[in-house]
Formats: structure tokens, C-alpha cells, sequence
């Protein structure tokens, strides 16, 4: 309850904030298009980084060297991966839809460099010169521009959905409706968490909602909103252990498995965007944005000022970057209908009812009452919420029970009742089938010479023939 205790105890009149982006739009043409090449640059900067740094950082998990032969300490691996893509031979399969079949990769890609235009880099006032032009630290704003980021997100996913249809192969087809049901599975959490944060800061606005986190950070006041977005967003980017529509155990290789050369790329380029783009979402929404952190804006006042708040933005991105790659390197790939229920009867029901409580908070502060009415109110209804569960509980144990003692023992099962056989139902089990012991132990039939030194003592060989074994072992015969 602490985040609803501080929820409580922010100042009255700042539901709805008034957003002022008259700042936004007045660059001349020539710096929009600088900051649109450095939001682009900064993605692929980023995505190149981050290949390098999880495969070394993988490989220092499970004890190996990782890449090390392209450029210093293996810097230059992912470049090189690039070029290996690009020059490879380009096939089409012969069954595809040619035209979606092409288009699917570039709808994969391009909504995932759309969504960092509205996220703030720095200030929103003109703090930095650029050719000696003062400018905000963000290529644009928007009031809506939440609703745009998720938009955006959800047009990236009819990419994948569109490659696995268009390829005409089987498996390819249900990595993408895989997709599309995890798409609607955990955007529905994504959105009530995004709500959250809307309600306390009153805007929708990324650079307004940065600056609501002045004297505390969102993560502090909405805990459980930060936990469910953090969820979200690893499914949302289809990355272990929820990467279900590319699962090389059962799907041999996902939405992509048709795809090679530059397309295959710009399905991997897609996902290392989209992990950027959810990771600077979540900085912006709950961690304070470009802000320092509070023991260096404690005794630094520069420390959010000119081009410091870059530094501090990027150094939080990367820590999600490295929450993204621990998770892909300690958790195994779920089930499927693990991940629909962790979906559908967890993240939604709790983001749901935080929610609702945050929106009660609110609304209670704002019609004058304190915190301590608010939580004997939200406390009352907790537990009236769990007697009452408890309650049916109890009635429906006794039911249950009743109605075994009723029915009597379960006849045996008897797979042939109805001259044919018939599979046992959940609960059920064959009977013991009798088996005739065998007269005599079965040998181990070996085909043709032994090898090894135990093939030699197990089936009677001399010493000799052992050594000329180890012979040709060594031999590599």
C-alpha cells in the first residue's frame, strides 16, 4: 500500500494537466531532419550494441568466450552478421503471396523506428544548441502520443502475421496466428498499466508525464503498473521465454522460417528495435525519463540540464537492454497455453483491479478525503472481496464432496467396452496388462568389431585386439 499511500498524498488540483507544447513544431526543416537521423542512428547504434553485448553476455553465463574475432574483443560481430545477411542469395518461395510475401519484413520494421519520434531524450526546453539553434531534446510531442506509441505497436505486430500467412507453409502459418493471439493477449495488460500512469499524471503526453516525475519516479507510486508493463513488453517483442511464434522446438523456426538474406534481417532488426523502443517507453513512463538518479540530483543541479539527461536516459535503457538478455539466458521457453493463462487469468484480472483502486485513490483524494479514510475504505472492500470468496469456497468444497460420496466407487475402466478401444478419460487408467516372463535374459547384440576398450572386456576380447582398438582411435580410424 505504499504506492497508494503516496498516490494519496500528492498535492490536490493536478488531476488533468494542461499540456503546453507550443515549444514543438518550430524547429526549421533542416534540424528536423537532423533529429530524425539521430533517432534513427541512435536505434541502430543501439541494436548493433546490444547483439555483441548478449551474445557475450550469454556466453559469460554459460561459461564460454563468446564472439571474438571481428573487430576488438569481437565488437565488430554484429556488423558482420549484417553484411553475411545481405549478401546471401534472396529466395522466394514458390506458393507465397509474392506481394505481402515481400511487403510482410518492411511492415515488421518500420513501425518500430516510428514509435522513438515522440520519446524525450532531454528537457523540453531549449536547453541544448544544435548549429547554434536552441531546440528540445525530442523530435516531436504529442497530447495523445501514448496512444500513438501503441498504435504504432500494434501495426508492427501484422508484420509477423502477414510473413506467416503469405509464406503458404504450415508452420510459418501458426507462428503467425501464435503472434496475433499473444498481441491481443498482453496489449490489453499494457493498455490498463499505461492507464495507470495516465490517471496520476493527468496527460498522455510523454514529455508532461516526464516532468509529473520531478519528486518521484512512477515506479515508486505505481509498483504493481510497472511490474505488469515489464511482463507485457518481453511479450509484446516476442523475446524468451515468451517467444512462442518463432519456437524452433515445435514450429522448426516460426513466422521466418521461409525467409533468408536482407528480409530474415529485418525481422531480427524489427525485434532489437522493438526491445529499444519498449525499453525507452518503460524510462519514460516510470523511471523517471531522462532524470538523474536521486543521489546524483541531490548534490549535482546540472545533473538534468544540457546534455547530461542523454547520458542518463541511455544508461537506463541499457539496464533493460540487460534485463532482456539475463531473462533470454535463465528462463526456459514456456508453454503456450502457459502464456495465454499468464495472459488472460493473471496480468488482466490484477491490471484491471489496480486499476480501479488507482482510480478510486484518486478520485477519493480529490473529493477531500484523507488517506486514512481512503485505506480503511480500499481495505474493507479487500476483505469483504476475500470472505466472501472464502465463503463460496467452503460450499463449494462440501458440494463436491456430497456429490462423490453420492456416485460410490468409480467402476473400472474397461478400454473395450464398446468393441472397439477407447482412450481413458482425464482421471482414468488402463489396467495392468500381464506380461510372460522371458526365459532368459536378452544379450546385447553388437555389429561388427569392438571399438573400445569396455566392448573388448564385456564381449571376451583378448587384450590384444584392445590395444589395436585404442590404435585406431587414436589413429582417428
Amino acid at each position: 500500500m505504499t504506492g497508494l499511500a503516496q498516490l494519496a498524498a500528492a498535492p490536490r488540483g493536478t488531476v488533468l494537466a494542461a499540456e503546453d507544447l507550443s515549444m514543438f513544431g518550430t524547429d526549421p526543416w533542416w534540424l528536423v531532419v537532423v533529429k530524425a537521423v539521430f533517432c534513427f542512428a541512435f536505434l541502430m547504434v543501439t541494436v548493433l550494441f546490444s547483439i555483441v553485448w548478449e551474445r557475450k553476455v550469454v556466453a559469460w553465463m554459460q561459461l564460454r568466450i563468446g564472439p571474438n574475432r571481428h573487430g576488438p574483443w569481437g565488437m565488430l560481430q554484429s556488423l558482420a552478421d549484417g553484411i553475411k545477411l545481405m549478401l546471401k542469395e534472396d529466395v522466394v518461395v514458390k506458393r507465397a503471396d509474392k506481394v505481402v510475401y515481400i511487403l510482410a519484413p518492411i511492415v515488421a520494421a518500420a513501425p518500430a523506428f516510428m514509435a522513438i519520434a515522440v520519446i524525450p531524450f532531454g528537457p523540453s526546453g531549449n536547453e541544448v544548441s544544435i548549429f547554434g539553434h536552441r531546440t528540445t531534446m525530442q523530435l516531436t510531442d504529442l497530447p495523445i502520443a501514448m496512444l500513438y506509441i501503441l498504435a504504432v505497436a500494434s501495426v508492427g505486430i501484422y508484420g509477423i502475421v502477414l510473413a506467416g500467412w503469405s509464406s503458404g507453409s504450415t508452420y510459418p502459418l501458426l507462428g503467425g496466428l501464435r503472434s496475433c493471439a499473444q498481441m491481443i493477449s498482453y496489449e490489453i495488460a499494457m493498455g490498463a498499466a499505461f492507464a495507470s500512469v495516465f490517471l496520476y499524471s493527468g496527460s498522455m503526453s510523454t514529455s508532461e508525464i516526464v516532468a509529473a516525475q520531478e519528486d518521484r519516479w512512477f515506479v515508486l507510486l505505481l509498483p504493481v503498473s510497472f511490474i505488469i508493463y515489464i511482463v507485457t513488453m518481453v511479450g509484446e517483442t516476442n523475446r524468451a521465454p515468451f517467444d512462442m511464434p518463432e519456437s524452433e522446438g515445435d514450429l522448426v523456426g516460426g513466422f521466418n522460417t521461409e525467409y533468408s538474406s536482407i528480409k530474415f534481417a529485418m525481422f531480427m532488426l524489427a525485434e532489437y528495435v522493438n526491445m529499444v523502443t519498449v525499453s525507452a517507453v518503460s524510462v519514460t513512463l516510470f523511471l523517471g525519463g531522462w532524470r538523474a538518479p536521486y543521489p546524483v540530483s541531490t548534490f549535482w543541479e546540472g545533473a538534468n540540464h544540457g546534455w547530461w539527461p542523454l547520458l542518463w536516459f541511455v544508461i537506463k535503457v541499457q539496464l533493460l537492454l540487460f534485463f532482456f538478455i539475463w531473462l533470454r539466458g535463465t528462463l526456459p521457453r514456456v508453454r503456450y497455453d502457459q502464456l495465454m493463462k499468464l495472459g488472460w487469468k493473471v496480468l488482466i484480472p490484477v491490471s484491471v483491479v489496480w486499476l480501479m483502486m488507482v482510480a478510486t485513490v484518486r478520485a477519493l483524494n480529490n473529493e477531500g478525503y484523507d488517506f486514512s479514510q481512503i485505506l480503511l475504505y480500499v481495505a474493507g472492500a479487500v476483505i469483504a472481496v476475500l470472505l466472501v470468496s472464502f465463503v463460496a469456497d467452503v460450499f463449494r468444497d462440501r458440494k463436491a464432496k456430497a456429490a462423490e460420496e453420492a456416485a460410490g466407487p468409480e467402476p473400472a475402466f474397461d478400454p473395450m467396452a464398446g468393441g472397439y478401444p477407447v482412450p481413458p478419460l482425464p482421471g482414468q487408467t488402463l489396467p495392468p496388462v500381464p506380461r510372460r516372463r522371458p526365459r532368459r535374459e536378452r544379450e546385447l547384440v553388437v555389429s561388427g568389431g569392438p571399438d573400445t576398450r569396455s566392448d573388448d572386456l564385456t564381449g571376451g576380447g583378448s587384450p590384444s585386439a584392445g590395444s589395436s582398438s585404442d590404435g585406431r582411435e587414436a589413429d582417428g580410424v
